[in-house]
């Protein structure tokens, strides 16, 4: 279920400051880069070993490596094919103390898959292929949007669905435990992800490719790896559980006057348009709205599955819930109406500077986030807008002047952290920390729990070649 806000005035305030619950919550600093470690620098002789192992796949090119690393050019480029090839990359590079930056499909929010300094980019643009797949699950490594074509040939799915889904990789979204369009239905990766083959720091690889939905026997270090943001190893394969391809899809697409109105229709299911037209040129299906939302149904049975999204559609219009709407059942119309959803970010490209947030809140208190922020910034943003996953309560607020602004920068932060924490939520839903966010987790996590996580990361990775850059300052 994917949640659309167009932008309107706010209407009230609110700002808070809290202690943590471990204690006191240190004062963050901005999202400046850590100091550089005293690693080693690569040499012709490093370029050698690399070009040995994998010949002509070791790039120094500018021009090549201006794709993969926008602001610094002073990396070297490994494009391996296989786990063994990133097995002797990761063992060569911890011996000589250098640096490595994993990279997938390069499509993160927070930093996270860029160097900051010269650390070696280790690409898996080219392990780009299906291992093997049965009717219940497969292991990957795979650019997502062929991997979900791979499937969908077969009559399966994705368990989740993204707007990045042509770009990014399997592997990326299980190291940052991406979220997705199907959270709601099919859980998270967490829960599907059932095995995973990972290359360690020091070269080792650890096969944890079980293809077992149950299997209680020790810690399950699978979930070590999903969400560590590459900062534990390398992930070179994935088995995944995947559910069969619905017989049936049916897509809503929803306006409401007010938020409370959407939420008493999300309830009732369950038992940014302005910036689209305008950017984009996507018409939008309906009237204008405030609000809107997008639902997806599934089922196995065309017939019945429709007579109960129009039996509750109709049940939602007559309570004068929905303002208006319209539905999807033919693919294309189907994807038209999911694009106004998916190409959100596409379109605030096109509206200046964006400083972007990946929130978790309760869901009844998603729209106040809007208010309370409008009300603060007032005429300092260009556009406060937003969209999201009214089904797991994940917020992506996006704030927008017309070029990048320190102290609009200044203004929102801390103070949509400071305001988040006092609602129970997480500073990041599913984009992870990455060098953004990095010295804000203690508004999410216990002092202990980041403690704990540093010593996880020492012991997996003593030397620290792979990303110390989404560690806060004061685990360095």
């Amino acid at each position: 279920i994917g949640l659309l806000q167009t932008p309107r005035p706010g209407s009230c305030g609110v700002h808070c400051r809290e202690l943590h619950a471990g204690g006191e919550r240190p004062t963050p600093s901005p999202a400046a880069a850590p100091e550089r470690r005293p690693f080693s620098r690569v040499t012709p002789e490093d370029l050698a070993f690399f070009s040995k192992i994998i010949p002509g796949r070791t790039i120094t090119d500018p021009d090549i490596l201006e794709t993969s690393n926008v602001d610094w050019l002073k990396s070297v480029l490994l494009r391996p094919q296989t786990t063994e090839d990133v097995s002797q990359i990761l063992g060569y590079c911890n011996s000589r103390n250098l640096a490595v930056s994993p990279q997938g499909g390069n499509t993160g929010l927070v930093g996270g898959s860029v160097p900051v300094y010269d650390e070696i980019i280790l690409s898996t643009a080219l392990m780009n292929i299906v291992l093997n797949f049965d009717s219940v699950s497969g292991q990957y490594r795979c650019v997502f949007e062929s991997l979900s074509l791979f499937l969908e040939d077969r009559d399966y799915i994705m368990p989740l669905d993204l707007g990045a889904k042509g770009s990014c990789h399997i592997g990326g979204n299980v190291a940052t435990n991406a979220g997705g369009l199907r959270l709601i239905c099919y859980g998270s990766l967490q829960g599907t992800v059932l095995g995973l083959e990972v290359v360690l720091a020091d070269g080792r690889v650890l096969d944890y490719l079980a293809t077992l939905r149950k299997d209680n026997t020790g810690y399950d270090l699978k979930q070590l790896f999903i969400g560590s943001e590459g900062t534990l190893g390398v992930i070179s394969a994935v088995t995944i559980l995947c559910p069969r391809k619905p017989k049936a899809v049916n897509v809503a697409f929803l306006g409401w006057e007010s938020f409370e109105q959407l939420l008493q229709t999300f309830q009732r299911c369950r038992e940014d348009m302005r910036l689209l037209n305008t950017h984009l040129k996507l018409a939008n299906p309906i009237t204008d709205c405030p609000f809107y939302i997008v639902i997806e149904t599934s089922g196995s049975n065309p017939t019945h599955d429709e007579e109960k999204l129009h039996q509750f559609l109709e049940e939602a219009m007559t309570s004068s819930q929905v303002i208006d709407g319209t539905v999807a059942m033919e693919e294309a119309k189907i994807k038209a109406l999911w694009s106004l959803r998916e190409r959100v970010t596409e379109a605030l490209t096109h509206d200046g500077f964006t400083y972007k947030y990946d929130i978790s809140l309760p869901v009844e208190r998603i729209y106040q986030l809007f208010t309370d922020m409008r009300e603060h910034l007032r005429d300092r943003a260009k556009s406060v807008v937003g969209y999201g996953h009214v089904g797991d309560g994940n917020l992506h607020l996006n704030i927008t002047s017309p070029t990048k602004d320190p102290v609009l920068l200044a203004s929102i932060e801390p103070f949509v952290y400071e305001w988040t924490v006092r609602f129970q939520g997480s500073i990041s839903a599913e984009h992870g920390l990455g060098l953004k966010k990095r010295n804000y987790i203690y508004y999410s996590k216990a002092s202990l729990a980041v403690a704990l996580m540093g010593k996880i990361k020492t012991m997996l990775d003593p030397k620290g070649i792979l990303p110390y850059k989404t560690l806060p300052d004061d685990l360095q």
